[in-house]
């Protein structure tokens, strides 16, 4: 039978990468490892990118996701690991699987998915979570933390067991409890574990997703690779165009402070006299005492020697970058990202107004 969808190959693979990285918005994962998991999925098997327009209203989708500090030093997972959360999902819960979703872009992010979709022939359905990388689990759970009925289910696996910090957990409860545990759980596995969770139906998702934010990290990617050919700086031009964004900022990173607590990347930067501050991805952009930016708003960092996206688990003191953003409203986004008590969340660790930013009715 004639398979649908968009078959993913490895220059898909490349524009998917660079433009998940740059949609991170600074977290969202290491797009080095993010290839290595997309190379094994575009060669082991024929996977498809469908359209959820294309979808059976009542085919159940399931996310996955990586959870942990992007910075942790002893992250350890086997490709295998993504399938295994599969597995573990299936032997405690009696549904039919009609498709993947990824929790959101980024790096590693926007190909979470891939590989289970690969290794058990299932779509990868266009229609993440968020499309944007976000701090929490609960900023990727469909606003399903919101339905009081709704109980879920998470799996997840990661860590050595050369070093003891193997981890395989089943949990099943509400979307707040379940996603504490699976953070508490990527910090016993040394800092990173892959996860598949929150089953729904495509008509839920349909309403709650972040419809085509996949297609939009591979077009982002692929304008962004073309003006590259020419120059970094070209790259930067036709990047900010796509995006309808600006450059904040460009010079040497100073006072990069970065610090693992709770399972999460937290610090600032200063670039070119441009405050950055971070929830493993970038939260304000501040530059003589004025709000240039603020998260769900993009703001993301590049090597303007390289033209590589720096996530910021990745800056480092005297790196030369500059800082791009958008808005908001130009980004592929779940109804999650104008949730005013998920903001304060984020507001209370950054330690900057953050709630006041956002207007529910931009959705």
């Amino acid at each position: 039978m004639e398979k649908k969808g968009l078959r993913l190959t490895q220059q898909l693979l490349d524009d998917a990468l660079i433009g998940g990285t740059i949609l991170g918005g600074g977290g969202g994962g290491d797009h080095r490892k993010g290839r290595q998991y997309g190379e094994i999925a575009v060669s082991y098997n024929d996977v498809r990118l469908v359209d959820i327009k294309d979808m059976p209203a009542d085919k159940i989708l399931l996310t996955a996701s990586l959870v942990g500090a992007p910075g942790a030093e002893d992250q350890f997972l086997y490709p295998a690991d993504f399938a295994r959360t599969i597995e573990i999902l299936k032997r405690n819960m009696d549904v039919e699987i009609g498709g993947i979703i990824t929790n959101e872009n980024g790096g590693e992010a926007t190909v979470n998915g891939w590989l289970q979709a690969s290794m058990l022939n299932l779509p990868l359905v266009d229609a993440p979570c968020n499309g944007r990388a976000h701090p929490t689990g609960v900023m990727g759970s469909m606003n399903l933390h919101k339905q009081k009925d709704y109980i879920t289910v998470q799996a997840c696996v990661g860590g050595n067991p050369d070093t003891g910090n193997r981890v395989e957990c089943f949990f099943q409860g509400t979307i707040e409890h379940t996603s504490k545990m699976v953070r508490l759980a990527s910090i016993e596995a040394g800092g990173l574990v892959a996860v598949t969770r929150n089953p729904v139906t495509v008509a839920y998702a349909r309403e709650n997703c972040a419809i085509g934010g996949i297609s939009h990290a591979i077009e982002t990617g692929r304008v962004y690779r073309k003006g590259l050919e020419t120059s970094v700086e070209q790259g930067l031009n036709d990047l900010c165009e796509h995006l309808g964004g600006t450059v904040l900022a460009k010079g040497t990173v100073e006072q990069y402070a970065i610090r693992h607590e709770g399972g999460f990347d937290v610090g600032h930067a200063l670039v070119d006299g441009c405050e950055l501050t971070f929830w493993n991805e970038y939260a304000t952009a501040e530059k003589g005492g004025k709000r240039l930016a603020t998260f769900p708003d993009l703001i993301m960092t590049i090597n303007t020697e390289t033209g590589e996206p720096i996530t910021s688990a990745m800056l480092r003191e005297g790196m030369k970058i500059c800082v791009i953003t958008t808005n908001k409203q130009n980004l592929h986004l779940s109804p999650t990202m104008y949730d005013k008590e998920l903001i304060k969340t984020m507001e209370d660790v950054i330690g900057k107004e953050m709630v006041s930013y956002v207007n529910q009715t931009d959705y």
